[in-house]
């Protein structure tokens, strides 16, 4: 990799706190440009053009992606003069659509915690985490990293909030419901009290991958498809459902963490969709042109 692309990778992490995850795609992108047509730092317009021929088998999403990172490097190119010219307009512009994101019903739901709450009865310490577990990404809506990665001095004692650290470090509060908190005092009664974290595991903390494992073999045992539920469909569960009953979108772009409204406005498109599918469904006319 070009000392170029090094000294990016530090702007980003330095001065925009990028997280880790981001900081790790930035690199396999920028990695793999530079494979492809030589050092950033230096290629003229006509090699970055080879790109699109490049990245032609890849998905439209992973192509902007990584024009995006590469448009992002030539500006701080330019910033700090090692190129006089920006070749970004060279690179392929993908038309993307947005998918909206996996619904979870409000009967998946409630299967998902009927299943969970029985066997939690049990007493059993796996059983009393997998319900707090549960309770938190669909009570505060937290992602998966943030929910496993919790140290045990996050959880409240009296105020209703958790201080959660989301994406490039940004701290800030979320929501903790009274059944969250009932389940998580449950769970710090009989965790091992050696660790920092408040899941703990093998002397780290849980792996989001066993996260993802805990949820879908419960949506088995709950007579739920798997592939319908993840960490990340429960956090959309927690906002759609909130939109649903009223909140408004810039309080649930502060509870999700988004640092932009247009991320938290793909709910909207959400409502949207189950609203026309609710007068589809039961409009009078639609019912006159079915009995039809």
């Amino acid at each position: 990799m070009s000392a170029a692309v090094e000294a990016f990778l530090d702007m980003l992490a330095a001065e925009r706190g990028a997280a880790a995850n981001t900081l790790a795609a930035y690199r396999r992108d920028l990695e793999g440009a530079e494979e492809a047509i030589g050092d950033l730092a230096q290629v003229d317009r006509n090699a970055v053009a080879r790109l699109a021929g490049a990245w032609s088998g890849l998905a439209p999403s992973s192509v902007a992606r990584k024009s995006s990172a590469l448009r992002q490097f030539f500006g701080f190119a330019q910033d700090e003069r090692w190129r006089e010219d920006d070749p970004s307009g060279a690179l392929p512009r993908p038309a993307i659509r947005r998918p909206l994101p996996k619904l979870l019903s409000h009967e998946a739901v409630d299967a998902l915690f009927a299943r969970a709450e029985l066997e939690a009865a049990s007493d059993k310490p796996a059983a009393i985490r997998q319900l707090a577990l549960l309770e938190m990404l669909y009570g505060s809506g937290l992602r998966a990293t943030e929910l496993v990665s919790l140290p045990v001095s996050a959880v409240p004692r009296d105020a209703p909030l958790l201080t959660v650290m989301g994406k490039g470090g940004q701290a800030r509060m979320v929501p903790v419901s009274d059944r969250a908190r009932e389940a998580l005092s449950r769970w710090l009664a009989v965790r091992d009290d050696g660790s920092r974290y408040l899941f703990p595991s093998r002397g780290k903390h849980l792996s989001r991958i066993r996260l993802f494992q805990l949820l879908k073999e419960l949506a088995v045992r709950a007579g739920l498809a798997p592939e319908g539920v993840s960490p990340h469909v429960l956090r959309h569960a927690f906002a759609t459902h909130l939109l649903e009953g009223g909140a408004d979108l810039r309080v649930l772009q502060t509870l999700l963490g988004h640092a932009d409204i247009s991320t938290t406005q793909i709910y909207t498109h959400v409502d949207a969709a189950r609203l026309v599918a609710l007068v589809n469904s039961r409009h009078p006319l639609a019912r006159s042109r079915t009995s039809d």
